[in-house]
């Protein structure tokens, strides 16, 4: 079963792909996005990333919550909802 998870405080020059390469690093990411603004094209400095496995989610957490990430110190939790 996949696991959901908030990744708030991302920085202005990220992207889906740099996201999904983060993750990557502790397990294999299923899908990973920013959220856009619609009306300015422009991040809203959060987004999402889904993980195939628990274990490897809890260690991503575990090792990026409050870390900085391109001069942002990102929050990463399980999504709520």
């Amino acid at each position: 079963m996949s696991k959901k998870l908030y990744v708030g405080n991302i920085g202005p020059n990220a992207d889906q792909a740099s996201l999904k390469a983060l993750f990557s690093m502790f397990g294999v990411v299923e899908k990973a996005y920013i959220v856009i603004d619609r009306q300015t094209g422009k991040s809203k400095g959060f987004g999402f990333v889904e993980m195939t496995s628990d274990a490897d989610a809890q260690a991503a957490i575990a090792a990026l919550n409050g870390k900085d990430c391109g001069g942002f110190t990102v929050k990463v939790n399980e999504a709520k909802g």
